[in-house]
């Protein structure tokens, strides 16, 4: 190394020296992260890859080129994630924006690099997260190696797959080939369990095929694991060789289902000692159970947001019930787990909490360059015409006046049966204006969500959504189910992932009454500053909401709003003195009543 540089240079050989005559400097805390980036090769992670010809300083664009050319660095938990590698089952949780899709992609070309001889798998449910696992990892790989990834010993495939080869190929599919046993495309595996169990049914049937499983990889990486069954990654534990390097990383709050994930005991099963073959415990459980409490993507305002519509945490009761929660945490410590602390009260069935995130857990520079009323915007429309032109306009004005590209902006449908038909007026009102724009998934191939080659707008539906970001993001038609009694909490989990999108800001817009009752609990959240203020459900009243607000078949929905459109007629003739109960069958009008005592 010269010794008349000011500024010394270093190789790989010769880097711990250098490093080591410099212990003693004073550095400044920039140069210190900058080092820390580009040793971590995060450097440029933030940026989306856009040319941002930005000219005035208060605009979005500018605030945005700001957040992406800021130092990113990994931290203690997200280094610990990418470097510890257990000769087992890892999991890594952690909320949306907490960095779980980077630490995997980095984990795998750290992997590659020091195991060039390893078959590595990366897999995911969200076709759209193809292309940035294969940019990240090629990113990383050069960073760290000088060259690019040996791609024939790393595999970016999607969970399901089809025969075809390439993009097509899927890890289900593969196990089947491999193994021997059937394969079943989407629509058979819907037809024998359903849209939503397919996949774990078909994996079932193809692990029971399969008797002694041939070993495919050397390590195997799955992310956003809460959108996949337990049977997929025990599929995958059985695809790795006697060394299980199975790396699964998943939102604690994505689902909100309450638990999220079954237990790794239940997950992976147990030995014929009748030992869990897999367990998070002991001396070993805190390098294979890693937690990232902090969240980079959302900033404070719009994450407590989206967590309090998410579990209803300030909806008002319908009874029968004696809380507006939806849906809750069995584990009362997952609130602290994910970066929540205990403003007051205390963490305890019936027990009065208010719950905050702090600028350790929901860094202050995400939410300091614009007021929370400009973070986070709620409307209120009469018609849906109205909406749909306020949108067009508002993206009008994001790319002519806010500084904003295409690729900064992505408008979600949330409930995906009407994506197609609610979109399409917008879209329209934004080619009058010149706007091109294209539906993910629809207009563009299965695995591309933003169009790089061109200037375009995505419009898309909320399962394409996960796993994306963007600066701005419009939640359109928010109010769809928002009001209704059946399958609230899978309402409200649509709404949660669609404003967890944002890396900026958020508008969430709808029509009527139900729209209504959406703004009226953003003014509560809004009021609170930002917290969760709460009574925690108890025992009984957690069993309540397992109940009412259950997942509720399609089929069996509109049967039940059948039933409750002429209950309501037959309260009101009862009310009105039409007829009496006594007019009732005596045997029907006994059942009801045992029923409505619980009887």
């Amino acid at each position: 190394m010269p010794e008349d540089l000011e500024y010394p240079v270093a190789n790989a050989a010769t880097i711990h020296e250098a490093l080591s005559r410099m212990v003693s400097a004073d550095f400044e805390p920039e140069i210190h992260e900058r080092a820390l980036s580009a040793l971590q090769s995060m450097s440029s992670i933030r940026r989306s890859g856009a040319v941002r010809p930005v000219r005035r300083e208060d605009s979005r664009g500018a605030i945005l080129k700001r957040l992406e050319d800021s130092i990113a660095t990994l931290d203690a938990q997200q280094s610990h994630a990418v470097i510890e590698t257990a000769e087992d089952v890892q999991r890594i949780r952690g909320l949306a924006g907490s960095g779980k899709t980077v630490v995997l992609a980095l984990k795998a070309a750290y992997l590659h690099a020091q195991h060039p001889d390893w078959r590595i798998a990366v897999t995911f449910n969200t076709r759209s997260l193809r292309d940035q696992f294969r940019r990240f990892i090629n990113n990383f790989t050069i960073d760290q190696t000088g060259d690019e990834p040996d791609w024939s010993m790393v595999d970016i495939i999607q969970a399901w797959g089809a025969s075809g080869g390439g993009n097509r190929e899927g890890l289900y599919h593969r196990f089947c080939v491999e193994n021997g046993a059937t394969y079943y495309d989407f629509g058979s595996g819907k037809g024998m369990y359903g849209a939503q169990d397919a996949l774990g049914g078909v994996c079932e049937l193809a692990l029971g095929e399969a008797e002694s499983s041939k070993p495919l990889y050397d390590a195997i990486l799955v992310d956003e694991a809460q959108d996949l069954p337990p049977a997929f990654l025990r599929m995958c534990y059985e695809m790795l060789g006697e060394k299980k390097r199975l790396v699964y990383a998943y939102d604690e709050l994505q689902t909100l289902n309450g638990a999220g994930l079954p237990p790794a005991e239940e997950i992976f099963g147990s030995t014929s000692a009748g030992r869990p073959r897999v367990d998070f415990g002991g001396a070993e459980g805190g390098r294979r159970d890693i937690i990232l409490e902090k969240c980079y993507r959302n900033s404070r305002p719009v994450l407590v947001t989206a967590h309090a519509l998410g579990f209803g945490i300030y909806k008002d009761p319908s009874p029968p019930a004696t809380t507006g929660i939806v849906q809750i945490f069995e584990q009362k410590d997952l609130w602290t787990d994910v970066g929540y602390r205990v403003r007051e009260g205390t963490l305890g069935d019936g027990q009065h909490v208010r719950l905050e995130r702090d600028a350790e857990s929901s860094p202050r520079f995400l939410e300091e360059h614009s007021s929370p009323g400009d973070l986070l915007t709620f409307r209120v429309f009469d018609t849906v015409n109205e909406q749909n032109e306020w949108i067009a306009n508002e993206i009008e004005q994001n790319l002519n006046q806010d500084e904003l590209v295409a690729n900064d902006i992505i408008v979600i449908n949330p409930n995906p049966l009407t994506t197609r038909n609610n979109l399409g007026p917008v879209r329209r009102a934004l080619m009058e204006r010149s706007i091109q724009s294209h539906l993910a998934g629809v207009d563009v191939g299965a695995d591309i969500f933003f169009r790089q080659d061109e200037r375009s707008v995505t419009f898309t539906g909320i399962y394409r959504a996960k796993g994306n970001e963007a600066a701005m993001i419009y939640v359109a038609n928010a109010h769809e189910n928002f009001s209704t009694k059946q399958n609230q909490a899978r309402t409200r989990n649509r709404l949660f992932t669609a404003i967890t999108r944002s890396k900026g800001w958020v508008r969430v817009t709808g029509v009527g009454p139900e729209m209504q009752d959406l703004l009226d609990e953003y003014k509560k959240i809004e009021a609170s500053g930002f917290t969760l203020d709460f009574v925690y459900p108890t025992e009984d009243e957690r069993k309540t909401m397992q109940i009412l607000h259950r997942e509720v078949p399609p089929e069996v929905e509109k049967r039940l709003r059948g039933h409750g459109s002429s209950l309501e007629r037959l309260v009101e003739d009862l009310e009105s003195g039409s007829f009496y109960p006594q007019d009732l069958d005596p045997a029907t009008l006994a059942r009801l009543e045992a029923l409505l005592r619980h009887e």
